[in-house]
């Protein structure tokens, strides 16, 4: 059903479901590791954001994805952003992003900016660029 909610837990990263997942521009997607359940207040914050229409990614899909794909606008990418489109892709918003890399959220807002207009994402009327971007 289109726009419905999806979690995926799987035992391993399958790039090709992933990037199938999140290429689709929809709200409310997750992939997490069957391993990392176990841990049920990280599970049902994911949960809740997939529920809400945000995005949950296992850290560990979030640098298989990463990782495996070679020369792509991701290499474009400074470290700096490269933390702050993970730290995206795992669903945090801009103040959790910026607390975690002990920075205001001004400079999360720029570095954010900048990870859009390096992997072509223009603002739009439609666009879910985070999610476009993860």
């Amino acid at each position: 059903i289109p726009g419905l909610p999806v979690l995926v837990l799987s035992q391993y990263v399958e790039e090709s479901y992933a990037a199938e997942l999140l290429g689709g521009g929809s709200s409310g997607v997750g992939y997490l590791l069957k391993d990392r359940i176990g841990r049920v207040d990280e599970f049902l914050d994911a949960l809740e954001r997939v529920a809400a229409g945000g995005t949950a990614l296992d850290p560990e899909v979030v640098t298989e994805l990463l990782t495996r794909r070679r020369d792509t606008p991701l290499d474009s990418l400074t470290p700096r952003e490269r933390e702050v489109l993970k730290l995206m892709a795992e669903g945090h918003d801009n103040a959790t992003i910026a607390k975690t890399l002990v920075v205001t959220e001004r400079a999360v807002h720029k570095h954010i900016g900048n990870v859009f207009l390096k992997l072509g994402l223009p603002p739009s009327d439609s666009g879910h660029r985070r999610v476009l971007a993860v």
